[in-house]
């Protein structure tokens, strides 16, 4: 593929993997770990968090020694055969226009808290959400990164306020008996999951770094350490100060600060979803635009414009996105159901990409790769069933792609370098 005019800095990259992670779910998931796992939810997140530092290594090893905007397709390639690593490339290409949409969903109950609306409007407004996230990109991610590690600073600010206030008052809070759900620990573990998805997406973008080699691995480290400290906060908040409202962090800025938490804690997940969607619709572009250079999409999708975007890339898996949300309105489907089919995908990718970090990187960061995907299978088994559309999925790519390789094996080459 054609390498890309890098743009991003050190502290925009850790802003951006930040927002990304931060995403949706910085004010809704702890609640919901809350109710799954009572107490047990600190030791849920604190857990995930330990898991996910060793797959942050080993991904960050891996985009800055082989930069490719096909990210874990690409390594898991170069480890295994064009095959599997195209299987992982489409599994991921398949995925997003799900998971998106899902987070997009996820934001919009921060806007409804804000301004009721629903039904066909809601759909109109989650609709123009994706003309907004088109022309953000079109100028290229750096555009979007700078805007973002502003957020992320704000995110943070306000995180490090409730919980200044939340020790500083905690005796004036009458807490519960310490109850802990031991079973659900997993459970909670499981859709927690969905916080740290963006790891993966970032090595899509490794070319977009001005020094790759220097500031990406700090970058991914710096962001997810972040995140993981910014989640057990938040966590911990809501255990101390118990709140009715329907989004809970909304009701715990009200008590500790006397109110505005609607549109303090509302104004900022929006911004957070809109900017994971963005990463997401920014990375599975520049996939698709990958994948048509190597014949495996059609070539249709490779040009980019000035600023090195796939725009016809970008447009196709905006207007995938737009269908899925419309299905999505028309049969009523569950927003927790598209969060384990894209969490179980993930976790089949997050695999695939530690086992080919065993044979890609040094004997140094082998045993990283090696708990990584030990981190992984447990992840996966706390998925329980949600794993089976990921297998499903899986199963359908593979005959599928070595039908193509067979019948274009001369005509194919292998994902190069970017």
């Amino acid at each position: 593929m054609n390498s890309t005019s890098g743009t991003i800095g050190r502290w925009q990259g850790a802003g951006l993997m930040a927002t990304t992670l931060l995403g949706t779910g910085v004010f809704i998931l702890p609640q919901m770990t809350v109710k799954m796992a009572g107490h047990g939810a600190l030791l849920a997140w604190a857990l995930l968090t330990l898991a996910i530092i060793p797959i942050t290594v080993v991904f960050a090893q891996l985009g800055a020694q082989f930069p490719h905007a096909a990210g874990p397709a690409f390594f898991v390639e170069k480890a295994f055969g064009r095959l599997l690593g195209r299987a992982v490339g489409l599994s991921f290409l398949l995925i997003v226009p799900i998971g998106a949409p899902a987070a997009i969903m996820m934001t919009f109950q921060f806007f409804q808290a804000m301004v009721p609306i629903t039904g066909w409007g809601q759909l109109a407004c989650e609709l123009m959400v994706l003309l907004v996230l088109l022309g953000l990109n079109l100028r290229g991610i750096q555009v979007s990164a700078k805007a973002q590690f502003t957020l992320t600073l704000c995110i943070v600010v306000v995180v490090v306020l409730m919980f200044g206030s939340g020790v500083g008052h905690a005796a004036q809070f009458q807490r519960p008996e310490a109850a802990q759900n031991t079973n659900g620990v997993l459970q909670a573990m499981g859709i927690a999951f969905w916080s740290f998805l963006g790891v993966e997406a970032m090595t899509h973008l490794t070319a977009d770094f001005r020094n790759p080699a220097k500031d990406f691995i700090p970058a991914m480290m710096i962001g997810t350490l972040l995140v993981g400290t910014i989640y057990l906060a938040c966590t911990w908040l809501l255990l101390l100060v118990q709140s009715d409202a329907p989004l809970a962090m909304m009701g715990a800025f009200d008590t500790l600060f006397g109110g505005h938490g609607v549109q303090v804690i509302g104004v900022l997940g929006i911004a957070s979803g809109l900017a994971t969607t963005n990463v997401y619709a920014a990375s599975v572009a520049r996939l698709l635009s990958s994948f048509s250079e190597q014949g495996i999409t059609p070539r249709w999708f490779a040009p980019r414009n000035q600023f090195q975007v796939p725009v016809r890339a970008l447009v196709m898996m905006l207007s995938l996105m737009a269908l899925v949300l419309l299905a999505n309105f028309l049969t009523d489907t569950r927003l927790d159901q598209l969060i384990s089919w894209a969490n179980g995908v993930f976790v089949i990718i997050y695999l695939l990409s530690m086992l080919a970090a065993v044979r890609l990187l040094s004997k140094r960061y082998r045993p990283w790769a090696v708990l990584s995907a030990v981190m992984c299978l447990i992840l996966g088994v706390a998925l329980a069933s949600a794993m089976f559309y990921a297998m499903v999925l899986m199963l359908v790519l593979l005959p599928l792609l070595w039908l193509q390789l067979k019948l274009r094996r001369p005509t194919l080459p292998p994902m190069a370098a970017s």
